[in-house]
């Protein structure tokens, strides 16, 4: 049996990804030449994501701030990389790639909900690349298995790490000036201790 070697894998430039996924029925992700089909999401893992981006929707009214969901995709240069985070916030104008408006270039802060298949690559290359977008303020990593919440903040050029465990926790993003209960983060994922 033989199996395919990097050299059989087609590469792509950005142009052509975009050009591709812009059609395309299902979402592929881009990295440095190479395209990634996405996963489909489990349950928890849509309610968290969703619990997350209604609740910050809800905390915009009357400001100047935009959340979107896994539909919005996020264009790291330094990365050569098209991401589709889980949840992505902008405060003050948005600025897009071009007149199509679905890839954001000025993310404030991004949420990636972990799963077994993308943990290693939200923690590793992804956060690597986050990194790297001087308009970045905060990078939250959601676990949907058990009460887990890792909020990173940008502060000056370190990334300072608060963990977060318990439903009566409360998420603090001052780059978008939001705070959300994580037990809204994880409503009907898991249940609240009985009083």
């Amino acid at each position: 049996m033989s199996t395919a070697s990097s050299k059989d894998v087609p590469r792509f430039t950005a142009e052509q990804y975009l050009a591709l996924e812009r059609k395309a029925e299902m979402k592929s992700e881009f990295f440095d030449g190479f395209v990634e089909a996405m996963a489909g999401a489990s349950r928890a893992h849509g309610l968290i994501s969703l619990n997350l981006a209604s609740q910050i929707h809800g905390l915009f009214k009357d400001r100047a701030c935009e959340v979107y969901s896994s539909d919005m995709r996020v264009w790291v240069p330094a990365a050569r990389s098209y991401n589709y985070p889980d949840v992505v916030a902008v405060c003050g104008k948005p600025r897009f790639q071009d007149g199509e408006f679905d890839t954001l270039l000025n993310p404030t802060m991004i949420v990636e909900v972990l799963s077994a298949s993308t943990e290693r690559k939200d923690r590793g290359k992804k956060f690597t690349g986050y990194r790297s977008l001087d308009t970045l303020r905060e990078y939250v990593l959601i676990d949907q298995e058990q009460v887990l919440v890792e909020h990173y903040d940008r502060q000056g050029d370190r990334w300072v790490l608060t963990t977060l465990e318990r439903l009566d926790d409360r998420l603090r993003l001052g780059s978008i000036d939001c705070e959300i209960p994580l037990a809204e983060i994880y409503a009907r994922v898991i249940p609240a201790p009985e009083a």
